[in-house]
């Protein structure tokens, strides 16, 4: 008979799977061998799936193991940390302590000891305390990463001989990392190894104690199996040998006496620096190894936590620099992300910025590269030009002295040190502008603004991310003029994208007309000539393109800031008569709840694209913390989500280097033959696993654009004043012609929790 918890897991295991096969293909793509590798044997690097899929589903799991296999490489190795229960059964569990991933601490059946572990006295839960029956019958997996998701269903404590029988992997790896503290409860770690020699095929050991490695070695076939040293941190302590995994590591030869390779945390190839987070030279840890005959596998893939500056928060990149950068490949990655690993190895390597565009969905830049650079600045462009951007951005800012240039912000506070400067005394309240004080761009003539520092733009700070800070003190910002010179000199570049806001207010109550200021410097540059590059002028406000459509040919882009569900007809006809095509933010297309679970997928997208405008979605970030659950903490996945299944046109972002390398990695439209780490995922489907008692009240649907929404009063005759300088930034004494009129400004209801998101995605 079925026992309800048992019944439970099995209707969960068997809905996953269902999304699984949807989501899909049955066989996984196997990583081709005709490039040459830096790897010992010449083959490409392994994915180890620590834990399965760790990095969603409660490590270990069944769960976590079956989405492992089916979402990486063919041949990924799956891991897992062996415990072993008061009658010597095997079991997969993280840790030594039962409570970091387990809830037995919830049971007032089982009770906390007090052991020494590797010489520490340690409190918890142990396996050695509980037969298998008694942990099954009241003791499940949990996600102990309280960063992570935490889903519905129910996950049992699983053997090793279990995770074979039900996810079929090509290759297992046992970790045995507590050997010592087993042997003094009269449990022997190798007398388990022989018994489950017998039973399934184990492909590696590892373990951090040389003693036990060296134990087992007369009882494994070395054909079948190999044995790999795992180095904890430098100043631990084997207990086996009584050294330090520092000074072991120089004595690379002893070590292959018994192991056939080493298995180190990533800094020991990469270390970064603890105070900057900035890379330091690599080490010759792995050539040292190859050497002497040793494989190397790197630890501590992991796609939810910082990293290095250098690698821009870009899982790929970082994978990329273990696998291929000219000098050595690891033999293979740990990965709690096993997708991302499959993917970098598989897709990514041996494949520079200009090969092939497998997708033609442009890249536009949000700020220049603004996730390596402050924004609008010199450098934030030369990046994004670097980095393949098809369309450079320049939102287009006044000063008071009528000098049209790009900033990401009106209000100069937002990624300059105006506040600390002798003009803090400027701030002021402007609630038809933004919420709270601001030190605004119209209040500063031109030389006065270009004399601030910059800093970058860190929208997660929050979460304890921030952006690269080391260039800060040498960027410059550039005028409108000096933007569109520096953009006719890159012949790589598409076109450029001028963006409005806050025109009406700026004529109407400071007597500066960004549209002329505009239409005159792209007019002096020659841009509105025949054979230049494309221009797009894109505004929220109507008004502002239907007076560009009047006497311009420029793309116009209308920009819809808020999150919307749908759009009806008469608004659509309405946006068609003065657009070609759209923005819209990510949340328009897939909206997520207040867990950050995408919850499924509106019309917006197949709305716009019935009449033919072109859509645009902003804005792209590679911080995990800016991504639903959905997309694994890839930026990447989220990329090809938007892609292959929305059906966008382009991507805004501050990272272009991360969608231009995308939309050029080799796993793009392969038809059936499209691995499963390169296909979008399944829109809604980690929500349908989310226990939903445990959900907050829902939000209220985001509303529809309505015609009246996009609707603006025409502008009104402009006026001129004579600024202090010319339009360009060059000499004194011109007079642009000057607006002033009224803005009935866009109302969405939107509750504090929509804004909050929708905070994070501009």
């Amino acid at each position: 008979m079925w026992k309800p918890r048992s019944l439970l897991r099995s209707l969960f295991l068997l809905h996953l799977l269902l999304l699984l096969h949807s989501a899909l293909p049955l066989v996984s793509a196997q990583v081709s061998n005709a490039t040459t590798w830096d790897t010992l044997s010449g083959n490409p690097p392994l994915v180890i799936a620590r834990g399965g899929f760790s990095g969603i589903f409660p490590d270990s799991s069944e769960s976590a193991y079956i989405f492992g296999v089916t979402a990486s490489l063919k041949n990924v190795i799956v891991w897992c940390d062996v415990q072993l229960t008061k009658d010597s059964q095997g079991i997969c569990v993280p840790n030594v302590k039962l409570e970091n991933a387990t809830d037995i601490a919830q049971n007032n059946k089982y009770k906390s000891k007090s052991y020494q572990v590797n010489g520490v006295q340690t409190d918890g839960y142990f396996s050695a305390d509980y037969t298998l029956k008694e942990l099954r019958s009241n003791v499940f997996l949990v996600q102990g990463d309280y960063s992570r998701p935490t889903l519905g269903g129910v996950f049992e404590i699983l053997t090793v001989k279990d995770v074979v029988k039900t996810t079929f992997p090509q290759g297992l790896w046992l970790n045995i990392q507590h050997d010592a503290f087993y042997t003094q409860h009269n449990l022997s770690m190798k007398n388990f190894i022989r018994f489950v020699y017998t039973t399934v095929n184990v492909s590696y050991i590892s373990s951090p104690e040389a003693g036990f490695l060296k134990s087992i070695k007369t009882d494994i076939n070395p054909k079948i199996t190999k044995l790999v040293f795992r180095f904890l941190g430098k100043e631990e302590v084997d207990p086996s040998t009584k050294q330090t995994y520092g000074s072991l590591l120089q004595n690379l030869t002893f070590i292959k006496t018994f192991a056939s390779g080493i298995l180190v945390p990533k800094d020991y190839i990469w270390p970064v620096d603890p105070t900057s987070h900035y890379l330091q030279p690599h080490t010759s840890l792995v050539s040292d190894a190859h050497k002497v005959g040793l494989e190397v596998f790197a630890s501590t893939f992991q796609n939810d936590i910082p990293i290095s500056y250098n690698y821009s928060y870009d899982p790929f990149f970082e994978h990329l620099s273990f696998i291929e950068n000219g000098n050595f490949s690891v033999d293979g990655v740990l990965s709690d992300f096993p997708l991302t690993s499959s993917a970098a190895i598989d897709c990514f390597v041996h494949m520079g910025l200009n090969a092939p565009k497998k997708v033609n969905t442009l890249v536009i830049s949000k700020y220049g590269a603004s996730g390596d650079y402050p924004p609008c600045t010199d450098l934030a462009y030369k990046k994004a030009i670097l980095d393949g951007v098809d369309i450079l951005d320049c939102p287009v800012q006044m000063s008071k002295d009528g000098i049209p240039f790009c900033f990401n912000s009106i209000d100069l506070i937002k990624s300059t040190n105006v506040a600390k400067s002798s003009f803090s005394n400027l701030s002021k309240s402007i609630p038809e502008i933004q919420a709270g004080d601001g030190i605004f761009a119209f209040d500063l003539a031109w030389n006065d603004i270009k004399s601030l520092s910059l800093s970058m733009l860190n929208l997660f700070s929050e979460f304890n991310l921030y952006r690269n800070p080391k260039f800060n003190e040498k960027v410059s910002l550039l005028t409108l003029s000096e933007f569109l010179n520096f953009t006719q000199g890159h012949t790589s570049l598409l076109g450029v994208v001028i963006i409005i806001e806050k025109a009406p207010y700026l004529a109407r109550e400071q007597n500066l007309s960004v549209i002329d200021a505009v239409s005159d410097t792209l007019s002096k540059a020659g841009y509105d000539k025949t054979g230049t590059p494309n221009v797009m002028i894109q505004s929220s406000d109507s008004s502002v393109l239907l007076k560009f459509k009047e006497k311009t040919k420029y793309e116009l882009v209308y920009s819809i800031p808020e999150i919307v569900s749908d759009i009806v007809d008469s608004a659509l006809s309405d946006i068609k008569t003065f657009a070609h095509s759209v923005v819209v933010v990510r949340d328009s297309v897939y909206p997520r709840n207040a867990l950050f679970f995408v919850t499924g997928s509106t019309k917006t997208v197949s709305k716009f694209k019935s009449v033919n405008l072109s859509v645009y979605v902003q804005t792209f970030h590679n911080e995990f913390v800016s991504q639903a659950w959905d997309f694994l903490s890839d930026a990447t996945v989220q990329i090809n989500t938007f892609v292959q299944d929305a059906g966008i046109d382009g991507v805004i972002t501050g990272f272009p280097q991360t969608a231009n390398r995308y939309r050029r990695n080799r796993c793009l439209n392969l038809g059936d033959s499209t691995p499963p780490y390169m296909r979008p995922v399944e829109i809604g489907g980690l929500f349908q696993l989310v226990d939903k008692s445990s959900l907050p009240p829902a939000m209220a649907p985001a509303p529809s654009l309505t015609e009246a929404d996009v609707t603006e009063p025409p502008l009104a005759p402009f006026s001129k004043i004579a600024p202090s300088n010319s339009i360009d930034g060059a000499a004194p004494g011109a007079q642009p012609p000057q607006n002033a009129q009224a803005k009935v400004a866009v109302c969405f209801f939107m509750s504090s929790l929509t804004v909050l998101l929708a905070s994070l995605l501009l």
